[in-house]
């Protein structure tokens, strides 16, 4: 059997995008004819949102992030720092909008839908490269109980994005019970160990996971996004700390004080 081997590179040459940017020409000039059947491309999710012109005025920040969030999780003390749902289903500071790699003066919200971009440059791509590949967009989150950041996939364009192993067993001959690892996100955190963050390289290419690479039609990255009625931390501690209080202060109160 072969050893297991993985290959990860940044494609030199994207240009600075601009709004109505054509991805698809763009990317596939840039990986010429290097792009092979099972290859995954990630994306950095700000060059989609550049090209599909999402930009706001810097000075409307906060009423961006207000328009981008339907939950707010958690925030601290100053209000500044605000963990929110955004209209996408996914848990992140300021509804992913955000201003680094941005022109001065502006900033930047996240795709319109992830998902539909990615199998777009998917399709793109594999009709411009004869390549089967897939697509993973990325983007930055932080994480619960861990300090620092990493790339997670918010859209998958032909790409097993969970990997169930339940059902198998281990080296030891252990029933797997429970196993299921988020393959996009490892594979669009082993991505930006090449585009690290402002490098101007936007686009990596993974080779050597070819069994995750399928059909367009594929479960995309909203998949990922655990379902609330399993969401065992569905609010922030100081904000379910504050509801607990209320209710008991409600529930003490005589009916005249209410």
């Amino acid at each position: 059997m072969d050893e297991p081997l993985l290959q990860v590179w940044a494609l030199p040459g994207i240009p600075e995008i601009e709004p109505g940017a054509d991805l698809v020409a763009v990317i596939a000039d840039a990986a010429g004819d290097t792009l092979r059947d099972g290859d995954i491309l990630v994306v950095t999710s700000k060059i989609v949102s550049k090209a599909e012109g999402r930009y706001r005025p810097a000075a409307e920040r906060d009423a961006a992030v207000a328009e981008e969030t339907v939950r707010i999780v958690a925030e601290d003390e100053t209000g500044r720092i605000r963990i929110v749902e955004s209209r996408l289903g996914i848990i992140a500071a300021a509804a992913g909008v955000d201003a680094s790699n941005t022109p001065e003066g502006r900033i930047l919200l996240l795709p319109l839908d992830p998902d539909a971009s990615a199998r777009a440059l998917a399709a793109g791509l594999r009709e411009r490269t004869g390549a089967r590949v897939g697509v993973l967009l990325s983007d930055t989150m932080g994480r619960a109980w861990r300090d620092g950041q990493t790339d997670c996939a918010i859209g998958a364009g032909g790409v097993i994005v969970l990997e169930d192993l339940r059902g198998s067993v281990d080296s030891a001959g252990r029933a797997l019970a429970v196993t299921v690892p988020c393959v996009a996100d490892e594979v669009t955190a082993a991505a930006d160990l090449v585009k690290r963050k402002a490098t101007g390289l936007p686009v990596a290419v993974v080779r050597g996971r070819g069994d995750l690479v399928g059909a367009l039609d594929l479960p995309g990255a909203r998949s990922i996004l655990r379902a609330a009625e399993r969401d065992l931390f569905h609010t922030g501690a100081r904000e379910a700390f504050a509801a607990g209080r209320a209710s008991v202060t409600q529930a003490h109160d005589p009916p005249s004080a209410r």
